[in-house]
């Protein structure tokens, strides 16, 4: 009897495996096909993302350099002045050609203002800039200090004198955008003398009376000295 309990129950025991492993596949598969279902949707939602999404390129904003200052127009055409008669070097052998129409003013000829101007003179236009030769009153300089001696060119002995050029206002001070390096010895000196220059007060050129913007050209020696 106790043999057979044994045998009966080892012969019951084999169906066991058998289910199980039919279960096992079942869950398996499921498994794996829900896991290509997954990947499959993630890929297409992949997709999906990179077909909506838009590349924005964001171009630097390009600078524009910026313009020189236009050159200033400058009057040459004296004021107040007088004409000077100039005797002909060679003596004409026939009579020169009379002009009818030329009208001669007495006045033109007293030697009262500058050279080369009519007695009549000419209107003065707001923020026009003229030559230091042509104003009645000139332009000098009233206040300023001793130019910066740059060390190294000390130490070299380098000297010698830089020719500046800028416009003076109504104020008696230099144009910032107007200054200007004619001359230098060494391009080292033009930075003390433009600092210089911007300090420097002057006495406002006058035409008829009123200030009047003036181009100037102003020399600076830079000289070394014995202590």
């Amino acid at each position: 009897m106790f043999e057979t309990l044994i045998e009966s129950g080892h012969k019951g025991s084999r169906k066991g495996p058998i289910e199980a492993g039919v279960v096992s596949v079942i869950v398996h598969s499921a498994i794996v096909a829900g896991a290509i279902l997954a990947t499959i949707e993630v890929g297409q939602a992949a997709q999906s993302v990179r077909v909506d999404t838009a590349l924005v390129y964001v171009t630097q904003p390009q600078h524009e350099e910026p313009k020189p200052p236009e050159a200033p127009q400058l009057t040459v055409q004296a004021f107040k002045g007088f004409q000077t008669v100039v005797a002909p070097v060679e003596i004409p052998t026939n009579i020169p050609a009379v002009n009818l129409q030329e009208k001669f003013n007495p006045a033109d000829y007293t030697g009262v203002g500058v050279e080369g101007g009519v007695a009549t003179g000419i209107a003065v236009q707001p923020g026009q800039v003229f030559l230091e030769s042509v104003v009645e009153v000139k332009p000098a300089l009233l206040v300023s200090t001793a130019p910066v001696y740059p060390e190294l060119l000390r130490q070299a002995g380098i000297q010698g004198r830089v020719i500046i050029q800028a416009i003076v206002d109504t104020s008696g001070r230099a144009e910032p955008n107007s200054i200007k390096i004619v001359r230098t010895p060494n391009p080292a000196f033009n930075k003390s003398a433009q600092e210089w220059i911007l300090s420097a007060l002057f006495r406002p050129a006058r035409v008829r009376g009123q200030a009047v913007r003036v181009l100037v050209e102003v020399p600076i020696d830079y000289t070394i000295t014995a202590d």
